[in-house]
């Protein structure tokens, strides 16, 4: 048996136990035992969530204090990450969006039977070869993270989305707790989508459990304070802390002369195929380019949730026809571009 056989097999003994002494017997008291398969699934995610942040924090805290780009001069905002962490990764955001898709692509999937119509399954695609478990694996993988790309490119175009996003570009103090960093409608929008499109391509429940938490590492390792790249070749395959640093880096990768660059969440193939890569070297100060003119984006968890309705709402007024631009895409905002972070 393999360290992560063991792995699961310990939260599957835990998750049984709980679900049988603390949870079942809750739901039976307040009548909700309709909720008692929903509760289940729920628990597993939670313990995947502790194993996985436990693990996060062991291997990438002391590696942050060796390997750092910069020194952590704000506590307060790793703080606010390791909060925004929590919230995320023990809240099941998208297992609860892919729950609740579900049913309707169950009826929908119906519907579509009665007239000859079946959901697709990449998996079984090329017999013999896509369901193999670690293949079917890999395609769920490389396009899911296509479609990720392509999320993360409109979240930096669409100036009623980028008012959103922008609450995960503010950090100025990048941690590997950074990469949960966002408002709440937006992580409920993109895992929702998410969830339809796996779903639609025919991912199992356990099979989308595995595809976030291997997303969600890689992109924890990716916001680390970190001055790691993977070389010519290996940063071609998968993004590094470098790579996704320049895309937060002020004035370069989110609002940058050309649109932005790096926008790829696990795979830098799509910044490539989509001419948005740029692996020059240097380690840019990271932010958005009117923090450095004193734009407010909140110091604390609520206050990052507050400010952004009225960007929201100013962005989506300044969408009607006949109103002039409001904010752009990629966070728009005076001042000039800090200066690179000199290596050490």
């Amino acid at each position: 048996m393999t360290i992560l056989d063991g792995l699961m097999s310990m939260i599957a003994r835990t998750q049984g136990w709980l679900h049988e002494q603390l949870v079942q017997p809750v739901l039976f008291e307040l009548g909700m035992m309709r909720f008692a398969e929903q509760a289940f699934d729920s628990i597993e995610w939670v313990l995947v969530g502790l194993l996985e942040i436990a693990l996060l924090a062991l291997i990438l805290t002391p590696l942050e204090r060796r390997y750092p780009v910069e020194p952590v001069s704000d506590p307060r905002a790793v703080r606010t990450d390791v909060l925004y962490t929590l919230l995320h990764r023990l809240g099941a955001v998208p297992l609860a969006a892919f729950a609740l898709f579900t049913p309707g692509f169950d009826w929908l999937e119906g519907e579509l039977r009665l007239l000859g119509f079946s959901r697709m399954n990449l998996d079984q695609v090329w017999p013999g070869v896509t369901d193999v478990a670690w293949v079917s694996f890999l395609i769920y993988l490389v396009v899911l993270d296509g479609l990720d790309y392509w999320m993360h490119r409109a979240q930096h175009a669409w100036s009623w989305w980028w008012a959103l996003h922008a609450v995960h570009h503010s950090q100025r103090q990048m941690t590997f707790w950074s990469d949960d960093r966002n408002h709440l409608a937006d992580d409920l929008l993109r895992d929702g989508l998410l969830a339809v499109a796996a779903l639609a391509i025919g991912v199992a429940p356990d099979q989308f459990i595995a595809l976030v938490v291997a997303s969600r590492v890689l992109q924890s390792l990716q916001h680390a304070n970190l001055r790691w790249s993977w070389g010519r070749w290996g940063g071609r395959l998968l993004v590094s802390p470098g790579f996704h640093r320049r895309h937060h880096g002020i004035g370069v990768g989110h609002e940058g002369p050309a649109g932005g660059c790096n926008f790829a969440v696990l795979f830098p193939v799509w910044d490539l195929l989509f001419r948005t890569a740029d692996f020059r070297p240097g380690l840019e100060p990271t932010g958005i380019r009117d923090q450095l003119t004193g734009r407010d984006y909140g110091a604390g968890f609520w206050a990052q949730q507050w400010l952004a309705i009225p960007r929201l709402f100013a962005a989506m007024r300044a969408a009607l026809p006949g109103r002039p631009s409001g904010e752009g895409g990629g966070g728009g905002g005076g001042g000039g571009a800090a200066g690179p972070l000199r290596p050490r």
